[in-house]
């Protein structure tokens, strides 16, 4: 399965990790990605935490632990690799997937990532 088909069919929660440039963690509650492509995800992020820490510290985890009780879900391990302000760009995307992004939210970014590694949310594997 893919990450598209896997975040469409996919419920439950998700965790977005980031750290400052020296170290210090943080973790906030963040919606579904927007898949751009197989390598590439994308959220929305106002001018809080977790967006001056990706503005320090380029890498991220995102944890996602699916509904249904038991440890299913999915670790990407990210690196930012883009940002868009473009308002017009950001109210395109958001149609596209009014799923992730509600229709009056106010996003002021948009941040693309490349996933370096995906794993399981229990276990080793790679």
């Amino acid at each position: 399965m893919d990450m598209r088909d896997y975040f469409e069919s996919a419920n439950g929660v998700g965790v977005l990790a980031t750290s400052d440039a020296s170290g210090t963690v943080d973790a906030a509650i963040y919606a579904k990605p927007c898949i751009i492509d197989e390598n590439t995800i994308a959220f929305s992020m106002l001018d809080r935490l977790s967006y001056a820490n990706i503005r320090s510290n380029p890498h991220a985890a995102y944890m996602f632990l699916e509904n249904g009780g038991g440890y299913a879900g999915k670790r990407l391990y990210l690196t930012k690799v883009r940002e868009e302000t473009d308002s017009d760009r950001i109210k395109a995307l958001k149609k596209r997937h009014s799923k992730i992004f509600k229709p009056d939210e106010i996003n002021r970014h948009l941040l693309y990532f490349t996933i370096d590694k995906i794993r399981p949310l229990v276990g080793d594997e790679t």
